[in-house]
């Protein structure tokens, strides 16, 4: 994929073990058409003047309604075959930030993260307390049973029998970086989590500077992979860092962070713009859905390592 600048839209679906022998040519279509929607929805926002937040917030919750991501409808399952979603909306101009974790029946984890950071004095919420806040916001709540899919039950089946942490599937997120017209970074992340995940573990996404990021004049990313390794080593704020403080440009960081995260055996990757627009998707895995988009352009989507 050429990344030619001004794009202002750039989103992801997750990264991992996907290849052309992987995926059949129906699914890859079902990917790919799903991709460009998104990107479609949030050109459409900025198009018509909208705000950043607002884009990416369309981006992902069109990510998340679909059951081919590892988000919303398409979270995994968890150890006790529940579903516990997070999610993290960023606003570039403010520095101000919405977290959440451990949703199990709202819709739409990333309308949470958009109400925390527009309604509450917090920043990052969690389990009950996470969803008695997106109820009284009026969030659209659903049965627990609306998150189930066959596909993600019987991976979850899979592995309890291996007994293997499962590392070699796609490390599902979805996420979206945004420019507008004002000039306005959002980023934001949204993830069903790890199959087979105990103890109410939490990943990268909601974790403010390591799975999602944004500043005005600096750059906007969201991140997807082993989030473990993500927040120890801070990815999406240490991209930032390098490029405000040590003057690199957004392709110089972003493939440097990528690079050292797997030397130290982190896989996964993220996704960036700068202020000129300019668009980043480096990874260290086979494979990571994601596309981008300018003003007026065509999305432009990659799956494989070549694309």
């Amino acid at each position: 994929m050429t990344e030619p600048p001004n794009a202002v839209l750039v989103i992801h679906g997750g990264a991992g073990w996907i290849s052309r022998e992987s995926v059949t040519d129906s699914m890859e279509k079902a990917y790919i058409k799903t991709l460009e929607e998104a990107l479609i929805k949030g050109q459409n926002i900025i198009k018509s003047g909208g705000a950043s937040l607002d884009a990416v917030q369309s981006a992902i919750e069109h990510l998340e309604d679909s059951p081919l991501f590892n988000a919303g409808k398409g979270a995994a399952f968890t150890y006790d075959e529940t579903h516990e979603m997070d999610s993290a909306l960023m606003d570039g101009a403010t520095g101000d930030a919405g977290a959440v974790t451990g949703i199990t029946t709202i819709k739409n984890p990333i309308q949470v993260a958009r109400a925390v950071l527009d309604h509450s004095v917090h920043v990052f919420l969690s389990g009950g307390g996470a969803e008695e806040f997106a109820r009284e916001q009026g969030l659209e709540q659903v049965d627990p049973s609306y998150f189930f899919t066959q596909k993600n039950y019987d991976r979850l089946k899979e592995v309890k029998v291996s007994m293997t942490v499962p590392n070699q599937e796609k490390l599902g997120t979805v996420g979206a970086v945004a420019l507008d017209t004002k000039g306005n970074f959002a980023a934001g992340t949204s993830t069903g989590g790890m199959t087979n995940k105990r103890y109410g573990r939490i990943g990268d996404v909601p974790v403010i500077g390591a799975g999602t990021y944004a500043e005005n004049e600096v750059c906007g990313i969201s991140a997807t992979g082993h989030g473990e390794y993500f927040i120890r080593n801070v990815v999406a704020h240490d991209i930032a860092a390098r490029i405000k403080y040590a003057g690199q440009t957004l392709e110089n960081a972003a493939k440097e962070v990528i690079a050292t995260l797997k030397g130290k055996g982190g896989l996964g990757g993220v996704i960036g713009l700068d202020s000129k627009g300019n668009v980043v998707m480096p990874f260290n895995t086979p494979g990571m859905f994601r596309g981008y988009i300018s003003l007026a352009g065509d999305p432009i989507v990659g799956i494989y390592k070549n694309d």
